[in-house]
């Protein structure tokens, strides 16, 4: 799971050419993906001119929109570069199984409906599919048992259960929200035993080696 914008908050085009190779060398091993799209930098963007421009607060459904409308955008500049070998249509429905889709070595996913985050997707598509782990690639290396930022004391997590996971998120969603994997996803990921990896979704080789077994920097959560 992943947005495509970098840092200065324009679409990453570099990295983009790297995530398109990664993903292709591992197909070519006859790998298969199911890719869930987040909203990142364009979703924050819209959430905050609505703001502005509305004079007034806005509901949690329409900031959810917002972001919702986002991740399908993002996720059709992904289904365009891998056109040649995705599944040709955005899952965006997280309510009934296609069957067709496993018949395509990448699906691209976008988000579904208010009150849920593109985890929560994640986890539902893992249900679904009898996926038994999700990598989440964010633009850290680890978990943190408090932001690194603020906190010099911080210490990385290698392995925590759901548990302690709702601990440090909490239990509530809220759009917009700043999580390593939010509260209702931790839920329904507790309640269907999986396992999600939260990974550095630049480290192309600490990903390789997630997807091989071997041993990677990272936050399993289980």
């Amino acid at each position: 799971m992943f947005a495509p914008n970098g840092e200065d908050n324009k679409i990453d085009i570099p990295y983009l050419h790297n995530f398109e190779t990664f993903i292709r060398k591992q197909i070519a091993l006859k790998r298969r993906f199911f890719l869930v799209v987040g909203g990142g930098y364009t979703a924050r963007q819209y959430r905050d001119a609505a703001k502005k421009a509305a004079g007034h607060d806005l509901t949690d459904e329409d900031l959810d929109w917002l972001g919702i409308h986002a991740t399908r955008l993002n996720a059709h500049l992904f289904r365009t570069i891998f056109r040649d070998v995705a599944y040709p249509w955005i899952l965006k429905h997280f309510d009934m199984v296609d069957k067709n889709a496993v018949n395509y070595p990448i699906v691209i996913c976008g988000g579904w409906k208010p009150g849920w985050s593109t985890d929560y997707d994640a986890a539902l598509l893992a249900n679904d599919y009898h996926i038994n782990t999700v990598i989440n690639l964010s633009n850290i290396d680890q978990v943190y048992d408090k932001d690194p930022n603020k906190h010099k004391d911080a210490r990385p997590i290698d392995k925590m259960g759901w548990d302690e996971l709702t601990g440090l998120v909490g239990k509530a969603w809220r759009p917009g929200m700043n999580a390593p994997f939010d509260p209702i996803a931790a839920k329904l990921g507790q309640k269907i035993k999986l396992k999600v990896i939260i990974a550095n979704g630049h480290d192309f080789a600490n990903l390789a080696k997630i997807l091989d077994g071997k041993d990677f920097i990272g936050t399993v959560i289980e």
